[in-house]
């Protein structure tokens, strides 16, 4: 489904049936987002849903489609994030980066496979001011054994 620019993108996530996550507290000495000027830098989050950390190894007990799912859901927070950040997610006026981490295995290429799970959300939500620059990166290990981390930043309308 296409972003439609009749709608908020509050009534987007709904007609997406999305209802954002509970925000986490920071795991150390570190913001959740800093404004600098136009610019919302977002501080990486892990993987999460209900259930706690999306957690495991693409390429060793995970799946390229549940790493596009942990990405997805690292998406979300980020979302939930912004919404208690700015206010509103009318607030954005587009996404800038993504950096997307995967817990994978040595000489794992499918980084962006998995990491497009948050850029496609993003486009969902947000239309043509979704689309961003990313890195897609396989790691050795994250935080918590997480699947994904997700890092962003974006350009807010001026006040």
């Amino acid at each position: 489904m296409l972003h439609s620019s009749q709608m908020t993108r509050e009534e987007q996530l709904a007609e997406l049936g999305i209802t954002l996550p509970g925000i986490p507290a920071p795991g150390g000495n570190y913001l959740s987002a800093k404004r600098v000027g136009a610019l919302v830098y977002l501080a990486g989050v892990v993987s999460t849903n209900h259930s706690g950390v999306m957690s495991g190894t693409i390429g060793l007990d995970r799946s390229v489609s549940y790493g596009y799912s942990a990405a997805r859901a690292c998406a979300l927070t980020q979302l939930a994030v912004l919404k208690r950040e700015l206010g509103s997610l009318e607030a954005v006026a587009e996404v800038i980066s993504v950096n997307g981490y995967v817990n994978a295995i040595a000489g794992f290429e499918e980084s962006p496979a998995v990491i497009n799970g948050a850029s496609d959300l993003l486009v969902q939500v947000f239309g043509e001011a979704g689309k961003h620059v990313r890195a897609a990166i396989g790691v050795s290990a994250l935080p918590r054994n997480a699947t994904v981390e997700i890092q962003m930043t974006v350009r807010v309308e001026a006040p």
